[in-house]
């Protein structure tokens, strides 16, 4: 596929977008940026067959180069940068593709995401602590402040 059948980049004449809005690619850009120390990741791709998952945080200059929390699905995520170009270059069976969850937000920083990940072995595990641990503090909230 690529450059040699004709479609070039990703999302380039194969009928299909990146998987980066230009408003999104903007928002990654300006916390690159930044000079806080913890950022927020913005984006996650994953593999819609498979564990890998990754967590974007920062876009560099050149476009391409994306920093955040990396997790092939091997039970070792890591912090580190990785290339939005080579992630939508990949070619899942089925002709799937890398996919970027439409629907993710999140309240905890990048750093914590990584310790999460970390202590439970993967970026989904993670996702599934954190919204429990979201979702209990929600209910004692309501338990308490209905109780007065």
């Amino acid at each position: 596929m690529g450059e040699q059948d004709g479609h070039g980049e990703p999302g380039e004449g194969d009928g299909r977008r990146g998987l980066l809005t230009p408003e999104l690619r903007a928002e990654l850009r300006e916390q690159a940026g930044s000079d806080a120390g913890d950022k927020w990741p913005l984006v996650k791709l994953f593999n819609p067959m498979g564990a890998a998952t990754w967590l974007a945080s920062e876009l560099d200059v050149d476009g391409d180069t994306l920093f955040g929390l990396a997790d092939l699905g091997f039970g070792c995520p890591e912090l580190g940068y990785f290339s939005l170009g080579e992630i939508e270059a990949l070619r899942l069976p089925f002709g799937l593709r890398i996919e970027r969850d439409l629907h993710f937000t999140t309240t905890v920083t990048l750093s914590d995401w990584a310790a999460w990940a970390r202590k439970a072995g993967s970026i989904l595990w993670a996702e599934t602590l954190l919204r429990r641990a979201s979702d209990t503090a929600s209910d004692l909230t309501d338990r308490f402040s209905s109780s007065e």
